[in-house]
């Protein structure tokens, strides 16, 4: 597919986009409200309805979301239906979703649309119908690994959301956002942005090409800039820690100062704080993905199965293995 063949959605242009959101059982309601919300909003701003959007599932049944509140939709996803803009939001479950009927939609949609994209898991559903080929594209920061695995056609990006050519992929629900409110400027002007902005009393202070923090600590107003260093540091080296030490001195102190920050403003130690990120880095590995325990160890920094484990087994009150049975 050649990156010029279709013009791109995201330019002004005051006619209707015809806009379909295929929702998932097992998303999150706020990527779900975070994609619709904005257009809604826009559309009662602007008087019109220049965002003629509806919500399908794959069965016709609403699509019940991690909190288990169900969306309802208006019926079932029919590829032959004509929109300019497809979006897949999904999100625990995804694995489960990706059929040949499905997939072969997906692709269907995408030669009619003018653009197509995925929402946090979403993107999954996107590449495995071979959307991503030779495009750029993000995921959240939890499968940034494995997804980079799976699709080596596809250049991942750390970024909050990416935009090729007919192509879009969101990391989650505060990128989500950002992402409608980029569309609603491009299409419609600032003025209107700015509007929706306000209705959600929102301040966009991340690019695009942010990268996705592990740690999220927003502005980090009211946070001392050596924390939100030292965090960093930590959550980029997960894999292989840093000792305290180290971590101080790349922040500029001395590591009783840094105890000092830590203590004051999270409640306990760097070293503490820092094996409880890499623990709950590895719960999720463990809970969410097939990754092996071996695996899960060694990506977070951890010497052998065994220390994995008996830390694992002290945090959260169960061996690995017996909290992914579970």
């Amino acid at each position: 597919m050649a990156k010029s063949e279709k013009p791109t959605i995201f330019h002004a242009e005051h006619t209707p986009l015809k806009v379909t959101f295929l929702v998932f059982s097992g998303s999150s309601i706020m990527c779900v409200a975070s994609a619709i919300d904005p257009l809604r909003a826009a559309n009662r701003i602007s008087g019109e309805t220049l965002f003629d959007f509806k919500l399908v599932s794959m069965t016709g049944e609403p699509a019940v979301t991690t909190c288990g509140l169900p969306v309802a939709v208006s019926g079932r996803f029919d590829a032959r239906d004509v929109a300019d803009m497809v979006v897949v939001i999904a999100g625990f479950g995804t694995q489960n979703y990706a059929t040949a009927v499905l997939l072969a939609g997906l692709r269907q949609a995408a030669r009619s649309a003018r653009a197509v994209g995925g929402v946090e898991a979403g993107t999954w559903l996107v590449g495995r119908a071979g959307l991503l080929e030779g495009r750029a594209a993000t995921t959240h920061w939890e499968d940034m690994e494995d997804f980079s695995a799976a699709f080596p056609g596809t250049d991942v990006r750390p970024d909050r959301y990416v935009i090729d050519g007919p192509v879009f992929t969101s990391g989650g629900a505060a990128p989500t956002f950002d992402l409608m409110l980029h569309l609603i400027r491009s299409r419609l002007g600032m003025a209107v942005a700015l509007d929706v902005a306000s209705v959600f009393i929102y301040d966009q202070s991340r690019a695009s090409t942010d990268a996705q923090p592990l740690v999220s600590l927003g502005r980090l107003d009211g946070y001392d800039p050596r924390l939100a260093q030292s965090i960093r540091l930590m959550e980029a080296h997960v894999d292989q820690p840093l000792p305290v030490a180290t971590v101080a001195r790349r922040a500029g102190v001395t590591p009783r100062t840094l105890e000092n920050i830590f203590s004051k403003s999270i409640g306990e130690t760097p070293g503490a704080y820092y094996l409880r990120l890499r623990l709950n880095a590895a719960r999720r590995l463990v809970v969410d993905t097939r990754v092996p325990l071996a695996d899960v160890a060694a990506r977070t920094g951890f010497s052998s199965a065994a220390t994995f484990s008996r830390a694992f087994s002290n945090s959260f009150g169960k061996a690995p293995s017996q909290f992914r049975r579970n």
